[in-house]
């Protein structure tokens, strides 16, 4: 098997060339052949947190939820302008990127329902 690399974006390793990009098939995220190259070096392993902004998060941050979310398998809503303070970014939490405790309890949130404060 070659040595491609893992999607930067949801981390599965199904990615294909396609010209000069590579492509995952899953998320469908595109990115530069030459970009990947030149990240294989230390900064491999260290993970990106954006905001819906594109601002980039960072453990201990203040966010705003942007949306009301509904918690599964509860009656629980967060509603939109919740601040939310010190938040953290764990290693290998999935798609949810950010955890956090809220009035409601904790919680494991997507970076792109919330804003840095």
């Amino acid at each position: 098997m070659s040595n491609l690399p893992a999607c930067p974006q949801c981390t599965l390793e199904n990615t294909y060339p396609d010209g000069d990009n590579y492509v995952c098939p899953d998320c469908g995220f595109e990115w530069p052949q030459a970009a990947a190259e030149a990240g294989d070096g230390a900064a491999e392993g260290a993970r990106v947190v954006k905001d819906a902004n594109g601002s980039v998060l960072a453990t201990g941050d203040s966010v705003i939820l942007i949306k009301d979310l509904k918690v599964k398998g509860s009656s629980i809503v967060l509603k939109k302008g919740t601040k939310i303070k010190s938040i953290r970014l764990p290693e290998g939490a999935g798609d949810h990127e950010v955890d956090c405790k809220t009035d409601q309890g904790a919680f494991m949130l997507k970076a792109e329902f919330m804003k840095k404060a």
